[in-house]
């Protein structure tokens, strides 16, 4: 079995930004050599996750607008008692999720027609990771 691991680095502009890493991921798996397989995409920071869906700005706009009434900023979470002010980011993570698994056929990401990846800052600014890591044949 073949694997190779990589990293992605972000420092996002905004404290909240989803960031199209579809080609990096694709790129990734194109130097491995691995054929048929897998590769892991996941956030490596409590804050941020990785996710899969379709490219397009109103959806992406959508997805911020519902992850902010299931866990608004600004609320007096118990967290922000630690001197954090983040606890919403740590919810809307555990929300969309912090990595995902994606299919490898014929040397190439095997995505749906719409799918691409996305990785979702909440708490940016700052350096964070992405570990891709390929796995097979």
């Amino acid at each position: 079995m073949k694997t190779l691991t990589e990293y992605l680095f972000f420092q996002t502009r905004e404290r909240r930004e989803m960031v199209r890493i579809t080609d990096e991921v694709a790129d990734i798996v194109r130097r491995s050599g691995v054929r048929e397989g897998m590769a892991l995409v996941s956030a490596m920071h409590i804050t941020a996750g990785v996710y899969v869906n379709d490219w397009e700005d109103g959806l992406i706009e959508d997805f911020g607008e519902w992850l902010e009434k299931l866990a608004p900023a600004g609320r007096p979470y118990r967290h922000h008692h630690t001197g954090e002010d983040n606890a919403d980011a740590h919810l809307k993570r555990t929300i969309i999720g912090h990595q995902v698994i994606l299919p490898i056929t014929a040397g190439k990401l095997d995505l749906g027609p719409w799918e691409q990846v996305f990785y979702a800052e909440f708490d940016g600014q700052r350096k964070k990771r992405v570990i891709v890591k390929v796995m097979g044949e």
